[in-house]
This record gives C-alpha cells, structure tokens and sequence, in this order.
C-alpha cells in the first residue's frame, strides 16, 4: 500500500518534475515514511459521499444539456454509482488500478461480455474526463485503461425472401405498414413509435422524425409503404393522432415494447429466428451500401454523429469484393 501511495504521488508530479527529480522524491517519501503505516481507508464518511454524489449529480447534469437520453443518462447513473460504491474512495482520489481491478472483478464475477466491459469503460472515460476538463481532478485515471479489444461479428440481416415471409405472417394491416415502414426508412424503433399522422407527407413519400437528442432529419419510404399506410389509415375510426395505435379498443400509441413483441410474434408465424425492429435497420443500411450509395449518405439518412457508428451498421459483401477486385485489379 505504502508503494501505491508513493508512485501516486510521483505520477501527480510528473508533469512539474523531470525523470531525476522525480526519482529523488521517491528515495525522500521512502526515507520519510520508512516506520509510517499506510492503510486504506474502507468505509467514506458522510462529507465524501456527499461530495461524490454531488460530482456524479452535476456530470449527469451536464450531459442532460449536450442532449443525451433519459435512458443512457439513467444507464449512465447506474455504472457510475455502482463502481463509486464498491471501490469506497472519495472520486478524486480513485486511480487506474481501482477501475481496473474493479473492470475486472465485475467481469469475472457476472461473466460479462468484453462489449460490456468496454462499454463501461467508455462510461468511465467520459466521467472522469469530465472531472478533469472541469479541473475536479488533475488526470483521467482512465487514460491508461485502453479499449477493450472485441470480436467483430457479423449481424444478420433480412433477405428479400426473409422480408416477404414477414409481410405474408401479417394478419393486420397495421403490422404490415410497421414493417415496411421499418424496411424502407432505416428508422429507430423510438422513432417510429413517436410519429403522428400528420408528420407523413404521402406525396412526397417522407417524413419527419425525432432521434437521439431530440435531433430532427428526414427519412423517406417507397411506393408499397405508401399504399399500406394509406390502407391503415384509411381503416382506423379513431381520433388519436399517433400514427400506430393498439389494435385493442381504446386505441392507445403503440409504445416500443409493443413493436417489438407483434415483430416477434409474425417472426414465430414465419418461422424465422431474431426479428426485431433493429434488424430492419442494419438491413437498410448494408443494402444500400452494398448498391453504391455513398457512406456519407447512408450517415445522414441513419441519423448517425459519427460515421464510424454507420460503419458499425454495414457489413462488407464477399461478393461485392470479389466482384470490385475482378474490375478494378485483376
């Protein structure tokens, strides 16, 4: 313990001392604390679980205003909270070694995936960064924890066999305009749970949505979503605005769970395995990618910040390599 709490020290000088310096004042804090006793302290008292619930509350605070979702903010809490109550330090003095045995242990002991134990670790990086840029804390004790190395897999996507399988387990008409609307647009299921009526402009074959931070973009559907929407509509006797409502009477807005437990329900019907509104999504953007549509492109109509997240979306065609390799070298 006593050697932890000197090489801490010396890295909190680093950026004033040179290597020799920095070594003179280990020899001194040896010499100094050569009959001192170092422990750790297992227990905070209550000023520093105030101030570490504080720190936490304002980080939260802060990310509400860039625009994230109460649900990443809620996941976000979460992580954070439950690594502050089992490492048991005040945050500012939590240090690399802490979260990475931390990381570990939660590993180990939930079986976690590496995703998973990435993921925290990008939630930790963003805290503690937090901390640092707002100069709670000299350094990011995440710094030195690099990314967690995964397993590229390949996700599936749905086939245009796959599709029409699907549109022929619909026994309502409802479902039937979900699912194309799913396929043609590449939305989020949050999306298309929020739109109303008259956010469909049917001449145009488009409509306005609201993403992630409440972002507004435009997506666009095909003739066939047109028809059936219209059909849908056109059969509802309802006044609620929302565009999919319950087939129950009263007619309530479909909420998330509800989409994604009709698609699973048609995907028993059709006999086929892992139909959720996701997939819609990958689908969309790995078929339009594979067809030349420039990736910048596919970004927008995604409603991705980044374009490495639309990367993620879009698996490489063997064929298509094939193909390009065969045109242009060989």
């Amino acid at each position: 313990m006593k050697d932890k709490l000197i090489t801490e020290i010396q890295a909190s000088m680093a950026y004033l001392l040179n290597n020799a310096q920095l070594e003179v004042l280990r020899r001194v804090l040896t010499h100094s604390l050569h009959n001192v006793e170092v422990t750790e302290r297992k227990t905070l008292d209550p000023q520093e679980n105030a101030e570490n619930g504080g720190l936490l509350e304002v980080f939260i605070a802060a990310k509400r205003i860039e625009g994230c979702s109460e649900k990443s903010l809620k996941y976000y809490n979460a992580t954070i909270c439950n690594m502050i109550d089992t490492i048991k330090k005040p945050v500012r003095e939590i240090c690399t070694d802490d979260l990475r045995g931390y990381l570990a242990d939660y590993q180990k002991e939930r079986g976690s995936s590496k995703v998973t134990i990435d993921n925290m670790r990008r939630i930790f990086s963003s805290f503690f960064g937090w901390l640092e840029d707002e100069d709670y804390i000299f350094k990011s004790p995440v710094r030195r924890i690099h990314k967690v190395k995964t397993e590229k897999t390949l996700k599936e996507t749905f086939s245009d066999e796959g599709l029409e399988l699907l549109r022929d387990a619909c026994e309502e008409i409802r479902d039937l305009a979900i699912i194309d609307l799913l396929a043609s647009t590449g939305m989020r299921v949050g999306e298309l749970v929020r739109l109303n009526r008259e956010d469909i402009n049917f001449h145009e074959r488009e409509c306005v949505v609201f993403g992630k931070g409440d972002s507004e973009r435009v997506v666009y559907f095909d003739a066939r979503t047109k028809i059936h929407l219209l059909n849908y509509l056109d059969g509802r006797n309802d006044d609620n605005p929302a565009l999919f409502v319950s087939l129950p009477l009263p007619r309530k807005r479909l909420l998330i769970g509800g989409v994604e437990t009709r698609l699973r329900e048609i995907g028993k019907r059709a006999d086929m395995q892992k139909v959720h509104p996701h997939k819609f999504r990958r689908t969309l953007a790995t078929r339009a990618i594979d067809k030349g549509m420039p990736i910048e492109q596919v970004q927008r109509l995604l409603g991705h910040v980044k374009i490495d997240t639309t990367m993620h979306y879009a698996m490489v065609n063997q064929t298509n390599v094939k193909n390009s390799h065969r045109k242009y070298i060989g």
